[in-house]
């Protein structure tokens, strides 16, 4: 893979915690010459120092059949990202797109249906935990997980490369970088304001 050393985010800490803050990711498999993807929902966890992503699909599509044939993935973790109009910068040149995204490699195990329905408690409490009256798997109908299990298959990924690409603009002046800020801090686009806080949070470190 080609990677652009100044858009590469070098702390683990800050990517691992972006991958934590970002758990709806583009599942890519490959087989017969053909890519599948699938969204999902992912957790993470490390064991003996190695990072693991697990999720869920269907059985009875193409990924599925993928999977089982090639256990070789790509997640990607998606953030927020926004357009950046050349009209801002000190020197004129093209325009671009500002984004946060990390490619996550790994190797996938098919788990039991035991494991899968254990995959399903955890995610349950993950994502209802905020919720006013969170509905967690033990109050849901005594036969509903045992049929939904019957149809899905859970995954454990163990992770064999991370590329987290955090493009910032820091290629740039900094008169321009300001003007970047100023400009996405005005939009109406909340995915603009969450780039331009982050560029503030780090200027500090490109320019002073």
């Amino acid at each position: 893979m080609y990677k652009i050393p100044q858009y590469t985010e070098p702390n683990a800490t800050i990517v691992e915690a972006f991958m934590e803050e970002h758990p709806f990711v583009t599942l890519i498999g490959y087989h017969n010459n053909t890519s599948v993807a699938t969204q999902v929902p992912v957790l993470l966890h490390k064991r003996d120092g190695q990072m693991f992503v697990t999720c869920h699909i269907m059985r009875h599509t193409d990924h599925f059949t993928a999977i089982e044939n090639n256990p070789d993935v790509l997640m990607l973790f998606q953030g927020a990202h926004c357009y950046v109009s050349p009209s801002w910068y000190t020197e004129k040149m093209g325009g671009t797109w500002n984004y946060q995204t990390v490619h996550v490699r790994g190797k996938c195990r098919i788990m039991s249906n035991e494991e899968t329905m254990e995959l399903l408690t955890r995610l349950t409490a993950r994502f209802e935990a905020e919720q006013e009256s969170p509905l967690l798997t033990t109050n849901l109908p005594k036969d509903y997980m045992p049929s939904l299990v019957g149809a899905i298959a859970g995954l454990e990924i163990e992770v064999t490369s991370i590329y987290p690409i955090f493009k910032l603009s820091q290629n740039r002046d900094d008169e321009s970088y300001k003007n970047i800020v100023r400009h996405l801090q005005s939009s109406i686009d909340a995915d603009a304001h969450t780039i331009s806080a982050e560029m503030i949070k780090r200027r500090s470190n490109l320019f002073e």
